[in-house]
């Protein structure tokens, strides 16, 4: 019997004589077959919603407001979210294996074993701020995961809500909560009609309007006057339009002594509610 060891370098040879042999059997070098993508399946049940992700769906699950209809989960999905028994959720539940959420999500979703379908929330009207001292507003800001880091950001920085147009503004999704992180459960979402209508309510009610504008005649820093604040931001790429330019308080900019001035619709959101929350405690 033979007491030789394999070394790796013996290994590695032999893994070249077996190529060698491969290619000139006619095999060639073995073809490597990316996974196919899985596209979506059909769209959720009218008057209903997919929302997906760990953090997403825990949130949904906190929220008295969330009606949820079904939930698909994984079994590792479902020891992370810590839910102990399926069977007790007051909604139908079935236990999956990712693939079967990929033909639901397709597979460029970043699910992560759970999607649930529920009931859309419902936006609140523009008079039920209550004693909130600083909110956001979205000039027609479109992309969903934009909207749904810049909820992420409002919440973290304690603003009392998000006021969006009705038309112009994505509707709840599945990006958009993916985007959001779970904050799409904790804030408080008013649609309104006209913009500068309400901007004009939101005089009324103490708050000093402030559009963000890379060409703002001042630095936000210095342009707070109020102990209520609502920063207003627009779209990608276009800004503010020139109505709301026309009626908000003031127009300041964020100070970016760089090459670049000016930033993504959702990083300029949360740098200006951590100054303006950084104003109002000094108050």
């Amino acid at each position: 019997m033979s007491d030789k060891t394999n070394t790796p370098k013996d290994t590695h040879y032999a893994k070249l004589r077996r190529a060698y042999r491969d290619e000139k059997s006619g095999g060639g070098a073995p073809t490597f077959r990316p996974r196919q993508p899985v596209p979506p399946g059909e769209n959720a049940a009218d008057g209903l919603v997919r929302l997906y992700g760990l953090h997403t769906v825990r949130a949904a699950l906190d929220n008295p407001r969330r009606k949820i209809r079904k939930m698909l989960v994984t079994r590792n999905a479902a020891e992370r979210l810590e839910i102990a028994d399926l069977a007790a959720l007051p909604f139908k539940t079935e236990l999956v294996e990712p693939r079967d959420i990929d033909k639901v999500t397709g597979s460029d979703a970043v699910h992560q074993g759970v999607v649930i379908e529920a009931e859309p929330l419902k936006p609140k009207r523009l008079d039920a701020l209550g004693d909130a001292k600083l909110v956001l507003v979205l000039d027609q800001v479109t992309d969903p995961h934009n909207v749904g880091a810049i909820m992420r950001s409002a919440v973290a920085f304690g603003a009392g809500a998000l006021i969006t147009t009705a038309r112009h503004s994505p509707q709840e999704s599945g990006v958009l909560a993916k985007s959001a992180s779970g904050a799409l459960e904790h804030i408080d979402q008013i649609e309104v009609k006209n913009l500068a209508d309400a901007l004009g309510q939101l005089h009324e009610a103490g708050f000093q309007t402030i559009g963000l504008d890379s060409d703002g005649p001042a630095e936000l820093e210095t342009s707070f006057a109020s102990d209520k604040i609502a920063l207003v931001l627009g779209a990608e790429g276009k800004g503010l339009r020139q109505k709301t330019r026309e009626t908000v308080t003031t127009l300041a900019r964020l100070d970016m002594p760089g090459a670049i001035h000016s930033l993504n619709v959702s990083n300029a959101a949360a740098i200006s509610l951590y100054v303006a929350r950084t104003f109002l405690k000094r108050g």
